[in-house]
């Protein structure tokens, strides 16, 4: 008998909560090492799946909205976050995966060890907010915009979940967003889209060997007496096949917590193992729908990031791989280079920037599970 580690219930090994996809994982931690019990918004269990008029009011299936435990704020989201360059900090592991943005011309990277136990950061100064999310069950990260003087200035964790991934509320108006959805999916703000911001997932030594002077978030989150950084707080999660809460539909095409990148367009969508890059970095050309777009990253560095083809004059670049020249990873047929984030450093277009994409990395469970069927690169 083992004890679940997002939801405290007591269940035994050969348990399931929705068939084979969601199996009871040997987790022995307690909903509290979580984060449950502290914050504002009510504790385990006390969570109503249905707030504001009703499952009537849901762009999601209400039905699959389920309450993970610790309650609303009872995993803290980070409001001050403390930084120190990459090139001092002794707190982060070479191999220890970060969440990393280039907003302002500043780059900031979030380790995952610190994301696992609060999984929201609300940064930036007051007149120009931006918050970070990652999701510990589906391994998703993605990073928004603010809004000074509306209604997105600064998200929390509601509890709440749908298909294992994490619900945010933000604080203004209290409606709901779905992180991988990246749409507000109950409330006030129904509907809305938020002002997406790219962010790379790499590992602490690739961070450092492209940009040694980047920002770290540290472990003075002012929630450091009561979390284990140094505790992976989800036990087994990572090398077991199981899931913790329903997931519909599951795709057994890969390992279920397979690491992809993925890119969608409209209906279609397509992912790409980040295992599949191999050593050396690969630039790939390639179209769904109508979006041209480049996928570029690297497995031994564990980075990948995907942008669109296209320039505002029409253009559609054509790129091939650069090696050895971090944090440059490509360059193109007119002769310019450029960087992980999208930006020509050199050449004729020197200072543009590629268009963002709606991609990220996630497991590939999660993926397969928002966006239906997609096509897998490295298959």
């Amino acid at each position: 008998i083992y004890r679940h580690a997002y939801t405290g219930e007591r269940m035994d090994t050969q348990g399931s909560i929705k068939g084979r996809a969601v199996l009871a994982l040997g987790l022995v931690l307690l909903v509290s090492s979580c984060g449950g019990g502290s914050g504002g918004g009510g504790g385990s269990g006390g969570n109503d799946p249905t707030p504001g008029g009703g499952s009537s009011g849901w762009l999601i299936p209400a039905s699959e909205v389920v309450d993970g435990g610790p309650g609303k704020d009872g995993i803290p989201a980070i409001d001050e976050p403390n930084f120190e360059s990459a090139s001092t900090i002794s707190s982060v592991a070479p191999d220890t995966l970060v969440v990393v943005t280039r907003y302002n011309d500043q780059v900031k990277a979030y380790p995952h060890d610190i994301m696992d136990w609060h999984e929201i950061v609300n940064d930036g100064s007051t007149d120009d907010p931006f918050s970070v999310s990652y999701c510990p069950l589906t391994g998703s990260a993605v990073a928004w915009n603010g809004d000074a003087n509306q209604f997105r200035r600064s998200y929390g964790v509601s509890g709440l979940l749908y298909n294992s991934n994490l619900i945010i509320y933000d604080r203004q108006t209290d409606s709901h967003w779905s992180q991988m959805l990246e749409l507000a999916v109950e409330g006030q703000r129904r509907g809305e889209t938020p002002d997406k911001i790219q962010v790379v997932e790499m590992t602490f030594d690739t961070l450092r060997q492209m940009y040694p002077n980047a920002d770290v978030m540290t472990r003075e989150t002012g929630w450091q007496n009561s979390r284990d950084y140094d505790r992976y707080p989800y036990g087994f999660y990572l090398s077991h096949e199981g899931l913790l809460f329903p997931v519909e539909p599951v795709d057994n095409r890969l390992n279920l917590k397979s690491r992809v990148i993925g890119v969608r367009n409209q209906a279609d969508s397509k992912v790409f193992q980040l295992d599949g890059f191999g050593p050396t970095t690969q630039a790939i050309n390639d179209q769904i729908g109508s979006l041209s777009f480049v996928a570029v990253g690297n497995t031994d560095l564990d980075f990948a990031a995907i942008y669109d083809r296209e320039l505002d004059d029409g253009s559609i670049l054509a790129f091939t791989p650069l090696q050895d020249d971090l944090p440059n990873v490509m360059t193109d047929d007119e002769g310019n280079v450029w960087d992980i984030f999208g930006r020509a450093t050199a050449g004729p277009r020197t200072g543009t920037q590629l268009k963002k994409t709606d991609s990220y990395t996630a497991f590939w469970f999660a993926w397969a599970a928002f966006f239906p069927d997609p096509q897998i690169h490295f298959n």
